[in-house]
């Protein structure tokens, strides 16, 4: 029989892919990742409903405690990148260092087992032709996760298993009702596991950082108004500033060393090119000379075309062909063929 861990975090997703492989047959181990302490997707909640998930599909259930990895790869990982003046993205650190890579390591090392399997809409592939493992979208458009997922490793997608992949999410919660899971109408969870647990992001950074009072500026360097920190803001935002102007204002630079956030108008938030760090070229090998492809610098932003440019030190330039609005240092930008990720990595800077 064919083993499999399968990561639950007590939503329907993760319930549903177990329920799927344990009805196709496979020896299904169900692994809770016990991160943080209090309310939360992952936690509390969640590994109760994971118990009873188990308890239902009659397969064992073991939670590990990688509470210090969590605070470490994460939660500091997130306050020292606000108070640096970016915006960091948790997930695709999270996924990588936090939930794949200590779920294979444990599935192996503890339970004898080559593959884990989780609740994410996407697909992997197998290329012959390459030897490589792909990364593909799901099909399911309106749900693909594969924008978080670029930064795995050809190890950790050659010991994935991503059942919901070829589905929509409706399927998912009849095939969850069709199984009677405990979950099948439990709420979608709508945000970040640390914002659910503390309310806000902000009420997160806040536990964390002081309020530090400084100036809010344009592009000349005249005072428009007051902020209580850098960390509450982000490139591209236009709410919340408190100013009154004219026209419209957006932040475009947040200058933590002089404790500044400077806005402007929409052209001075919109930007040509950016370079890109720690760059994970997934579906194909890293490429010699400049490609066309088509990129998302946020997960909810439409592709658009762009000619990535490989540089030394596992970093790129994006050239789009048509100027961004809203460019974020820390967040990923991610590049795409068709339904296939080439790879992906931080955005640094943008021109």
């Amino acid at each position: 029989m064919k083993k499999v861990v399968v990561g639950l975090s007590g939503g329907v997703d993760s319930s549903a892919a177990a329920a799927i492989l344990h009805n196709q047959g496979y020896e299904v181990i169900g692994l809770t990742l016990w991160l943080m302490k209090g309310k939360g997707q992952c936690c509390s909640e969640g590994m109760i409903d994971a118990a009873n998930i188990c308890e239902q599909l009659g397969i064992p259930h073991q939670v590990v405690d990688i509470r210090d990895v969590f605070q470490t790869n994460i939660v500091d990982f997130l306050v020292s990148g606000y108070s640096a003046g970016i915006t960091p993205l948790p997930c695709s650190q999270c996924n990588k260092t936090v939930k794949f890579g200590p779920m294979v390591q444990y599935a192996r090392e503890q339970l004898g087992c080559d593959r884990i399997a989780t609740g994410h809409y996407a697909r992997i592939n197998y290329d012959q032709a390459t030897g490589r493992y792909q990364l593909l979208r799901a099909i399911d458009r309106n749900k693909d996760q594969s924008y978080f997922l670029y930064d795995l490793s050809q190890d950790l997608l050659a010991a994935t298993v991503f059942p919901l992949g070829e589905m929509q999410k409706a399927d998912t919660r009849r095939i969850a009702a069709e199984y009677n899971l405990a979950t099948a109408d439990k709420p979608e969870s709508q945000d970040l596991c640390l914002v659910e647990s503390n309310g806000s992001m902000r009420a997160f950074l806040d536990k964390y950082l002081a309020p530090k009072t400084g100036d809010i500026v344009d592009a000349s360097g005249k005072v428009l108004g007051q902020h209580d920190g850098v960390h509450h803001y982000t490139i591209g935002q236009r709410k919340g500033l408190g100013i009154a102007a004219a026209e419209p204002l957006y932040v475009i630079e947040l200058d933590a060393v002089n404790n500044k956030v400077v806005v402007g108008d929409r052209t001075k938030a919109t930007q040509p090119e950016c370079t890109v760090n720690r760059v994970n070229w997934v579906s194909i090998a890293e490429p010699s000379a400049p490609i066309h492809a088509e990129v998302q610098i946020r997960y909810r932003s439409q592709p658009t075309p762009v000619t990535v440019i490989p540089l030394e030190n596992s970093r790129v330039r994006l050239v789009f062909d048509e100027p961004q609005f809203s460019i974020t240092p820390g967040q990923a930008a991610v590049w795409y063929e068709g339904e296939k990720v080439l790879g992906g990595g931080i955005i640094e800077q943008f021109a």
